[in-house]
């Protein structure tokens, strides 16, 4: 070997005993708080320390060098890093040929690495499906809570752990749907875990004034306007939240009277005269089409030509859902009283007289949002900048939106990144859930978790309810201030037994940007798994199949993406069976090509 070889061995030696000498001095001061760590994860909790001590030092020139002399990059290195940083030392002194001086012990092998992530993802996802290792947790609609059949389907096509969101619905519908899921779990002998959400505190947009109560029917036409299907009506006695918009109510008296071929005449909400023709009578409903598109309304009333004494009256129809549309450069008032949000006047000469207004549903972030504060709403598709704070209301100019206009709807979230929001800990609402969630379910998702005090509040109340190592947590990462504190707030979670991670990439990619939520992602699994925390892969996986029915490209690469985690998460939609086989198997598929970040080589399908 050459001096210039040595040279650089030396080097890295240097470099990687100073590591090492780091992580002894940080875990000696950590010594002091292993004992308020649970016994299953103080191992754990040892490893993330000197995880993070490894992690302050920019070793990109060095895993260069590294790679060069073909032995270990610490690429995959977090579950195990300081036996990963012996056995590397080990390696540079056995190339000199030169016995090391006494390194000391990893404490953690890294085989046991691995096997702590696989017992912490058991105890807390419950068992994988058959060659599948990353487990799949489904958010369940209303829906789950009536159709016991849809629960049952989705316990056959993979479903390990059911989601129900406490922001939706009630303790009615959450009890029925959790009987649903354990009595399919039971007739299929699986055994699927119960996650609940707590809400947390909603920044949110408030009610917006309602539309008219009308509905709009318009027939299929193609290119050069001729109809290829008329427009579909359902006639039906109510309208229920599971109604199709294609469903009219009438009076169960006159649904009954309708005869097929009956045709019903009535002036429209524009002052037109429209038709509609009754085509099939079925046992609670009938099928109507109209030729011509058309408005209805509540209270309308349809004669036909045949009977004038013969009539159809539209029954209630909900109103329909308005939208403030907002331009680059529009203004926007945010009110802290729920007034009902109304759309921006103009004269007649086209010149604004009062800008949109709507209210936000957390009136205490009044107290910390400043001038020039940016603000995103509904996901980041539109953009603004505080123009001036007052007592009761602020101003937004709005700094990107569609050319043509934005629509900003009621209940839409709304995210300050550049804002220290001093929001933490449990609401008095979830506080209420909480318990039933530590009578019902298995495990409790705490969202907006933004520091370790914020998981002290949550443990302190799972010990009241005489929950604690019961009722297992995992902790929805969602703003850039729980990342940053991802650490410390883990070492308070390690407190107890069951813990887990989710990376709520919606949001954390507002608050954080688009260009950083990759690397952002990245960061929380290498963190957790230097924990053995198991991770859920979570917010639009395969949103636009469950939805639509059909994938895009970039979506089953991202699926594909997902076996990093420990589990992934799916929302609801009218495809979710679909998607749950699809998901099923990729997941399996991919599962000989890689073991969470590690690149598995089996042999290649079109070798001989």
């Amino acid at each position: 070997m050459t001096k210039n070889n040595i040279k650089k061995i030396d080097s890295i030696i240097t470099q990687l005993t100073a590591i090492l000498e780091a992580m002894t001095y940080e875990r000696v001061h950590f010594e002091n708080n292993l004992g308020a760590i649970h016994p299953d994860y103080q191992k754990s909790a040892r490893n993330l320390v000197h995880y993070q001590t490894f992690r302050k030092y920019d070793l990109r020139s060095t895993q260069k060098k590294l790679r060069n002399l073909g032995i270990t990059r610490f690429g995959n290195a977090e579950a195990h890093i300081k036996a990963s940083l012996l056995k590397a030392l080990k390696l540079l002194y056995s190339l000199k040929k030169e016995e090391p001086n006494a390194l000391g012990k990893s404490g953690l092998s890294m085989k046991n690495g691995k096997r702590l992530l696989n017992k912490h993802t058991k105890e807390l996802l419950g068992y994988r499906s058959k060659g599948r290792r990353v487990r799949i947790m489904v958010t369940l609609p209303t829906q789950a809570a009536f159709d016991y059949e849809m629960v049952y389907n989705m316990v056959k096509e993979g479903m390990n752990c059911a989601r129900i969101n406490c922001a939706h619905d009630d303790t009615y519908i959450w009890e029925n749907i959790i009987r649903n899921v354990r009595k399919a779990s039971k007739q299929q002998s699986k055994k699927v875990k119960i996650a609940m959400d707590l809400a947390g505190p909603k920044i949110r947009t408030g009610a917006i004034t309602p539309g008219p109560q009308v509905r709009k029917f318009s027939p299929e036409r193609d290119d050069i306007g001729n109809i290829i299907q008329p427009a579909k009506i359902v006639l039906v006695d109510v309208l229920n939240e599971d109604s199709e918009n294609d469903c009219l109510p009438i009076s169960k008296q006159s649904l009954d009277s309708l005869e097929v071929g009956e045709q019903y005449n009535f002036i429209d909400t524009r002052n037109k005269s429209r038709s509609l023709k009754i085509i099939e009578l079925l046992k609670d409903s009938a099928i109507a089409y109209c030729y011509e598109t058309s408005y209805l309304a509540t209270g309308m009333v349809l004669t036909t030509s045949n009977n004038e004494e013969k009539s159809l009256i539209v029954g209630e129809l909900p109103n329909v859902e308005q939208a403030l549309i907002l331009k680059e450069n529009d203004s926007l008032i945010i009110t802290k009283e729920p007034h009902l949000g109304v759309p921006s006047t103009y004269n007649e000469d086209g010149n604004l007289v009062e800008p949109a207004r709507v209210s936000c549903q957390l009136p205490k972030l009044f107290d910390y949002i400043k001038k020039d504060d940016r603000v995103l709403f509904d996901d980041g598709k539109i953009e603004g900048r505080i123009t001036s704070v007052n007592v009761d209301l602020f101003e937004v100019c709005i700094t990107r939106a569609k050319p043509q206009g934005s629509k900003l709807k009621a209940e839409k979230g709304m995210n300050f990144p550049d804002t220290q929001l001093g929001i933490h800990g449990l609401t008095d609402k979830d506080k209420i859930d909480l318990q039933f969630v530590a009578q019902h379910a298995d495990i409790v998702n705490f969202s907006f978790v933004n520091s370790p005090e914020d998981v002290e509040e949550l443990l302190n109340e799972l010990e009241q309810l005489n929950v604690i190592n019961k009722l297992s947590i995992i902790l929805k990462i969602e703003t850039r201030t729980a990342f940053h504190n991802l650490p410390n707030i883990l070492l308070s979670a390690m407190k107890v037994k069951h813990v887990g991670v989710m990376i709520a990439r919606g949001d954390l990619a507002v608050e954080t940007g688009w260009n950083s939520i990759g690397k952002i992602q990245e960061e929380i699994l290498s963190i957790c798994a230097a924990a053995h925390i198991p991770v859920v892969w979570a917010t639009q996986v395969l949103e636009n199949f469950a939805k639509k029915g059909i994938p895009s490209r970039s979506e089953i690469t991202d699926a594909t993406n997902s076996i990093k985690a420990e589990s992934v998460m799916l929302n609801k939609g009218p495809y979710i069976l679909e998607v749950l086989k699809l998901l099923n198997v990729i997941l399996s598929d991919m599962e000989s090509l890689h073991e969470k970040n590690e690149t598995m080589l089996p042999k290649l399908q079109n070798s001989n």
